[in-house]
């Protein structure tokens, strides 16, 4: 099947691709389902509303006390949306310490529980947070509110939200300098997206197999097929392993996301103004980590790294430092890894980047 931009296969595109004040002294531990709880009953943080969230209390998730999940609600968005999160194993034994956070983004397709299939995600080092992106949210406040899915504001969601809760709610380190965002595929798009458009939130960012060069119309052709919920085999090999990719949702229009995609008389000015290969926007990065992984093999990340390579290039040209990890057919990387677009490979590629980010966020005090 070709995608709307001609010539363009849609399955070789790279995806996925106030009150609130009170809850920054709110660091007891409760037990989730309330005192009456079982003793078994693992303990969580309480979260307070604020922000323009709102928990949904009886939706809580509690797999142990450092992995849990919490459902909130919000004007931004319709419907419920889960955030997932990982602490540290030390975060209830010294209650007096606080804790860099990774904000790590999924791929189209995808959900929160996808973090699982990456365990060095789940760190004792750092905070571990997994927003909900919707299966095609594209990290972005959508150009059309009125599609089959509503309201669909998720940078705002992000960045004005989910940040600003979590810190209020966690004993984070809420700073810059403490703070990343890091992301796989759609995800990896996000992460560079984010830092770029908030420097002020992220000191460190990374993006694995990122659709990262909206110049790039292999790369606009992906979000297309999501919009158009048009799945195919880059679709099914990007799922954690805990379930096969079975689309991205309700169809919406081609233009929903980010406007036309057609560069005539300037359509796609969206577009070319959230392109975080744009050297505008890259310029913004100065002063921020950047990492980037990618494999070569198979019909996507033969893409993202091209996608990569011209934004290591234009970094390169601005002077800003990357560490650029093309691991090529994976077996530099991992005997799991075949250097295509899959957790068999971004699995280890988390294990090498966790490390280093930690190491960071050391140096960083």
């Amino acid at each position: 099947m070709r995608s709307p931009l001609s010539g363009i296969r849609v399955r070789t595109a790279a995806r996925a691709l106030g009150a609130a004040a009170t809850a920054a002294v709110t660091l007891v531990l409760v037990s989730v389902v309330g005192p009456a709880a079982h003793a078994d009953t693992p303990e969580i943080p309480v979260f307070t509303d604020g922000y323009g969230l709102t928990r949904v209390a009886d939706a809580t998730e509690v797999r142990s006390a450092t992995d849990f999940t919490i459902t909130v609600t919000t004007p931004q968005l319709s419907g419920r949306h889960r955030i997932r999160v990982f602490l540290p194993s030390g975060y209830a034994a010294d209650p007096g310490k606080r804790w860099p956070v990774a904000y790590f983004l999924h791929g189209g397709g995808g959900t929160v529980d996808d973090a699982a299939a990456a365990p060095a995600l789940h760190s004792d080092s750092m905070i571990t947070v997994v927003p909900d992106a919707g299966l095609k949210g594209w990290y972005a406040d959508w150009r059309m509110q009125n599609t089959a899915l509503g309201a669909a504001n998720w940078e705002t969601f992000h960045l004005q939200q989910v940040v600003p809760f979590i810190d209020a709610n966690l004993r984070t380190v809420p700073d810059r300098a403490h703070r990343a965002v890091v992301g796989l595929s759609m995800g990896g798009y996000g992460a560079l997206h984010y830092a770029e458009a908030r420097p002020d939130l992220f000191g460190q960012v990374a993006s694995l197999s990122g659709g990262i060069d909206f110049g790039m119309a292999e790369i606009r052709g992906a979000v297309l097929a999501t919009e158009l919920n048009l799945t195919g085999a880059w679709c099914a090999v990007s799922t954690s392993g805990t379930g096969q990719c079975t689309g991205y949702g309700a169809y919406v229009d081609s233009d929903a996301i980010f406007g036309s995609p057609y560069p005539i008389f300037n359509a796609d000015h969206v577009w070319n103004e959230v392109n975080p290969a744009a050297t505008a926007n890259l310029a913004r990065l100065a002063g921020t980590g950047v990492t980037l992984y990618t494999g070569n093999q198979g019909p996507i990340d033969v893409f993202t790294e091209a996608a990569s390579k011209t934004v290591d290039a234009r970094l390169g040209a601005l002077g800003i430092p990357t560490r650029f990890v093309d691991y090529g057919n994976g077996s530099t990387l991992s005997p799991t890894c075949d250097g295509a677009h899959n957790y068999g490979c971004w699995a280890p590629a988390f294990a090498d980047y966790v490390p280093r980010l930690a190491a960071a966020f050391a140096t960083a005090g």
